[in-house]
């Protein structure tokens, strides 16, 4: 029976929505154990909002860049880490960084996934699961099953804080969103460049979507993402409501939930609405659908009908437009047929 356990996962958004049912499968073997999660401050609202983790320990990365910063947060964050004496590690982010984590993490037991990088497959035994071909969420899945734990069901544990949801309200109305009407929301941006649909072919989206009665809904964060929404706005005769930058994770997540459909590319906001349960339409090209699309939804994906497609690659190195072979009337042909 284990009592303590350690989950090192804490980047990016997608990946850390992706880990999260390794949480409720701890918790539904282990229910009295303590669940402590390290995460890094992009993604402690997603973790915060668990009610399976019981501990939360930030890694603030950015501060250990400096020699300075180093000397000054190493010891610390070293002491935090060996504060407790855990019965299993499980290191789901399987890169130097988590490794370093684990490898001063107190315990026996020291586990992976299948594809450590960076050496980290030194530090913490790498889990061949069954799975290890297949989706990430089921790969990390495998990494529970390893230490004991059963899988009846796969489930997001997020919820939402009461106050959250009423300031995400507040802020919904002041940008003229009428939440009892039916919106989709659109997530626009991507870290990866070619993991962004083109800002024309989203503004016809708005077109197509308002003559229909919905409300089309920009959401992101960022001048990459405000530059998106600028030149939708200018290519539409009705811009969409536009809500990049207004919210925080919590209230993005009320936003989400509420809406008909989330149309976006492999990013963290498409990952998240799929955890909560909404209709995701995803556009994929650098990745694929089988190992990152939505999960439980994988058919709400659009593939590119590229030879290269699948790449995972940050950047074209033919520089093409790797989305743009997705066209509009592909996509609103999708939506018409999604159940």
């Amino acid at each position: 029976m284990l009592k303590n356990i350690l989950v090192v996962k804490m980047s990016a958004l997608g990946d850390v929505i992706h880990a999260l049912p390794v949480s409720y499968a701890i918790k539904e073997t282990f229910p009295d154990a303590q669940l402590t999660w390290v995460v890094e401050p992009p993604a402690y609202d997603l973790v915060k909002m668990n009610p399976c983790i019981d501990k939360i320990i930030i890694f603030h990365k950015k501060e250990f860049k400096t020699i300075s910063g180093f000397v000054r947060n190493f010891f610390p964050f070293k002491r935090e880490i060996q504060a407790e004496n855990y019965d299993a590690v499980l290191d789901l982010q399987g890169l130097f960084k988590s490794a370093a984590i684990a490898f001063f993490a107190k315990s026996k037991v020291k586990l992976g996934v299948y594809e450590m990088r960076e050496l980290s497959g030194k530090i913490s035994k790498p889990v061949i699961g069954e799975n290890a071909h297949g989706h990430i969420v089921d790969i990390y899945l495998d990494t529970a099953r390893a230490i004991g734990c059963r899988v009846d069901k796969v489930v997001f544990p997020i919820e939402i804080p009461a106050e959250e949801i009423k300031k995400a309200a507040v802020i919904a109305e002041r940008d003229n969103l009428d939440m009892s009407e039916p919106y989709v929301v659109f997530a626009v941006g991507a870290n990866w460049v070619n993991k962004r649909w083109s800002a024309r072919n989203w503004a016809a989206l708005v077109e197509w979507l308002y003559s229909g009665g919905v409300i089309p809904v920009v959401i992101g964060n960022g001048a990459a993402d405000e530059e998106i929404v600028a030149k939708i706005e200018a290519m539409s005769s009705f811009p969409p409501v536009n809500l990049v930058g207004d919210t925080n994770l919590m209230q993005l997540a009320y936003i989400l939930k509420n809406a008909r459909l989330v149309i976006g590319g492999d990013t963290g906001a498409v990952h998240l609405s799929a955890a909560l349960g909404v209709r995701t339409l995803m556009l994929m090209g650098p990745t694929e659908a089988a190992r990152s699309g939505p999960y439980g939804q994988i058919q709400n994906s659009i593939e590119v009908n590229r030879a290269c497609k699948n790449c995972r690659k940050r950047a074209c190195p033919n520089g093409e437009d790797c989305l743009s072979v997705i066209s509009v009337e592909t996509v609103k042909h999708k939506i018409s047929t999604m159940k």
